[in-house]
């Protein structure tokens, strides 16, 4: 009975399997299909290009305006701002609007915002998130759209699936009931939980996309920096990163990422406003306002396999895992001790209750006056120097799913 159960739910986990490989075989030969025939999309695209997502209420066609926008990869505002951009910001949305717009509203205030290119990646798709980042005037922006959104796939992988197992089932019992993935729960027994995975999906999947297929950045040689929603940046965010470049040029050619914001109170910011510091990089430290070479992104994407199956729902532990485990050299970050990134956001991926975005409005302007007299330091300072070592954290579970596993290798492979 068990074995018989055990043999068709492997029969249906490939046939999934299947269906997804076969949906990223199809966004790969439009990809190339579209080349052959256009040669390369025009990156000062004309406003017919941009592709409006069909909110009409069926699923079938929000998709494929999905499909088509990330295919179309229409750049707003390109005509007013020509030329190649001096700095990509990558921002993955979900849907907290009201912190989106304190974020832009920051990226307006920052000087030379016109030299930026902004790719908003979204995992949800919503009238009223398109209408607010398609209002921005001030720089370039370009949206892209994960296609594996759960919203895309309410009642399949990836998706929660109704024959999927109950998260807390013990495994004898769901190989009993012969729920999909009894197999495979994760390290703590648990069975997964699509809005839990969709995050370290949607992660994986836009630092590929970014890299390999977004035309804008054809040429582009500098980092990119990767933040959220809840993020909102400094005045001179700009002015600090070029800084931090010339720095590592001059000081620290081994250092592999940036790390332009940390999570330590703004009190002591007119004292650490130009100071830098070199260390290894901890996930829980360095993860806001990471900003990645293309270098480094391809080092990365020789690990998929180690990220795509190690057990934890965290894009950034998952990363802490690669650092002296699959890339042998424990990665090195050069630090900004002052942050140039506020946090806003209270409300995590499991917090639902006393989520107030006025809250966040209110941190700002408090933020804002305690840092105003120490913006635009002339030069920075190394104050401290500390060599990388591998730390080794316990995984938190969340990604036991060989489904998940399967998908996040798929977005690293040129099918």
């Amino acid at each position: 009975m068990r074995f018989r159960l055990a043999k068709k739910n492997l029969l249906v986990l490939l046939g999934i399997s299947f269906v997804v490989w076969t949906l990223l075989v199809s966004t790969s030969v439009l990809s190339v299909s579209e080349n052959s025939t256009s040669n390369q999309i025009d990156k000062g695209a004309h406003s017919s290009d941009l592709v409006k997502l069909d909110f009409s209420g069926s699923l079938s066609k929000l998709t494929k305006s999905v499909y088509r926008s990330n295919f179309k990869q229409h750049v707003l505002n390109a005509e007013r701002f020509p030329g190649e951009p001096q700095l990509v910001l990558v921002v993955q949305v979900h849907n907290r609007p009201e912190y989106l717009q304190l974020l832009i509203y920051s990226l307006e205030k920052a000087a030379e915002v016109h030299r930026f290119l902004i790719i908003f990646s979204h995992d949800y798709f919503s009238e009223e998130i398109n209408t607010i980042v398609q209002g921005i005037t001030f720089c370039k922006v370009l949206q892209i759209y994960f296609p594996f959104s759960t919203q895309l796939y309410p009642k399949e992988f990836p998706g929660q699936d109704s024959r999927d197992c109950p998260r807390d089932i013990a495994k004898d019992e769901a190989i009993e009931l012969g729920c999909l993935n009894a197999e495979h729960p994760d390290s703590y027994g648990h069975y997964r939980e699509a809005d839990v995975t969709q995050t370290k999906h949607h992660w994986w999947w836009k630092l590929h996309f970014v890299w390999e297929r977004v035309q804008a950045m054809q040429g582009y040689s500098g980092f990119v920096v990767f933040l959220e929603e809840e993020n909102y940046i400094l005045p001179d965010f700009f002015q600090f990163y070029k800084s931090m470049i010339e720095f590592r040029e001059n000081n620290c050619l081994d250092c592999d990422f940036l790390s332009l914001g940390n999570h330590n109170d703004f009190k002591d910011f007119p004292t650490l406003s130009n100071k830098l510091l070199t260390t290894g990089w901890m996930s829980v430290k360095h993860s806001l306002g990471i900003a990645i070479s293309r270098e480094m992104y391809y080092k990365m994407m020789g690990c998929s396999n180690d990220f795509c199956t190690y057990d934890d729902y965290n894009w950034h532990w998952t990363l802490q895992h690669l650092s002296g485990n699959c890339i042998s050299k424990p990665f090195k970050v050069l630090v900004a001790q002052g942050s140039r990134i506020l946090h806003t956001g209270e409300c995590g991926l499991r917090q639902k209750q006393n989520c107030r975005p006025e809250w966040a409005s209110q941190r700002v302007e408090e933020v804002l006056k305690m840092v105003k007299d120490s913006l635009f330091p002339p030069s920075l300072v190394l104050t401290s120097s500390e060599e990388p070592r591998s730390k080794k954290l316990r995984n938190n579970g969340g990604w036991g799913d060989v489904r998940d596993h399967r998908l996040c290798n798929n977005y690293a492979k040129r099918l």
